[in-house]
């Protein structure tokens, strides 16, 4: 996948702001309650943030997928603001984590972010096409100025902007240093920074991936993932060779930083749980093939994860009591049945 398709050519919007924790939430609960108040001069006094938080909120909110542009609205100036499916389907007051308290809900946020059409371009650079072992705010910023001064179909971007972009991804995801001057606040502000997807060197302090598996990623969360990307390829084919998972730019093996062989063990997992999907090595070649819709195959996948946290919350909290069937949250807010194999795909990038 090249930059062009994945991504839109936008940079700073997020006021120098990186996503704090609640602010994912925030974005659907003041959309689902008043399509524009995004745009509504008290805004700042309603949502209890300076000017500028309102403007990062909702940015981050479109960002992650979670709320969009509402194409009907009578001011194009000042489009209202309104809830997609899966903000509907995640944040909901019955939805699959309407608290973001269950750290699959994390992994989904990050997959969102990145996913096309991807509002954060040097994310995307920097998750799929940079290779270096270790990096710093310079290398960053030279292997992504290349990229985008590769992609002709782009206006440049200011190298200010391009420095912000950066800046608010370190800050999203590399582990902080205390310093004397640094708050409780400052150390804690990001919940992206729990998938540990980044390390310092002890020897250079630069940053580096931690490639493998990832301790808090479920196996239906890499799967979610992988239907996801497979259903916005629009390709007619039913099976895609791990190896291409694995190491495509814009993959799920890019996205969360694993080897093949960890792909292969979640995806292992998920089939033993699907009669839709199975891996295959016809020639040697690890391939997931599946029957049905992905996108539909996907959205079962996040119910199937989450039926089993509410699950488990419920027999910690009530004698082991099983869920009743036919309660889990389907993609728009509403009730599913557990076993649906037909359930309506979540449109990511639609109200």
């Amino acid at each position: 996948m090249r930059l062009v398709d994945a991504a839109e050519p936008i940079f700073a919007r997020h006021e120098t702001f990186h996503p704090r924790y609640g602010w994912f939430r925030k974005a659907y609960a003041f959309a689902a309650s008043d399509h524009g108040i995004f745009s509504a001069d008290d805004a700042p006094v309603r949502m209890g943030v300076g000017k500028n938080m309102v403007r990062s909120i909702r940015f981050w909110g479109r960002a992650a997928k979670l709320v969009t542009t509402d194409p009907a609205s009578p001011n194009r100036r000042a489009p209202e603001i309104v809830p997609t499916a899966i903000g509907h389907g995640l944040f909901s007051a019955d939805g699959w984590d309407p608290f973001m308290e269950d750290p699959g809900t994390l992994w989904v946020l990050h997959w969102l972010l990145l996913a096309p059409p991807s509002l954060v371009p040097v994310w995307w650079v920097i998750f799929n096409q940079l290779h270096a072992v270790e990096f710093d705010d310079d290398s960053l910023e030279r292997a992504i100025q290349a990229h985008i001064e590769a992609t002709a179909q782009w206006p440049l971007p200011l190298a200010a902007s391009v420095k912000k972009d950066i800046s608010a991804f370190v800050r999203t995801y590399a582990p902080t240093t205390r310093t004397g001057r640094s708050s409780l606040e400052d150390v804690l502000d990001c919940p992206l920074r729990e998938l540990g997807l980044l390390s310092r060197s002890a020897a250079t302090s630069n940053l580096r991936f931690i490639i493998g598996p990832k301790p808090t990623l479920p196996n239906e969360i890499v799967g979610y993932a992988v239907f996801d990307y497979v259903a916005r390829q629009a390709r007619a084919a039913r099976t895609v060779p791990l190896a291409r998972l694995t190491s495509e730019a814009g993959g799920p093996g890019r996205a969360f930083k694993l080897h093949e062989s960890d792909l292969h063990a979640a995806l292992t997992a998920v089939s033993e749980g699907s009669h839709d999907v199975q891996l295959l090595s016809p020639t040697g070649t690890q391939q997931l093939s599946w029957s049905g819709d992905p996108a539909e195959i996907a959205v079962d996948l996040l119910n199937r994860y989450y039926a089993v946290r509410v699950r488990d919350l419920r027999a910690g909290s009530q004698g082991d009591q099983p869920v009743a069937a036919g309660m889990l949250v389907g993609p728009g807010g509403g009730r599913a049945r557990q076993s649906s194999p037909t359930m309506a795909s979540v449109e990511t990038g639609a109200p």
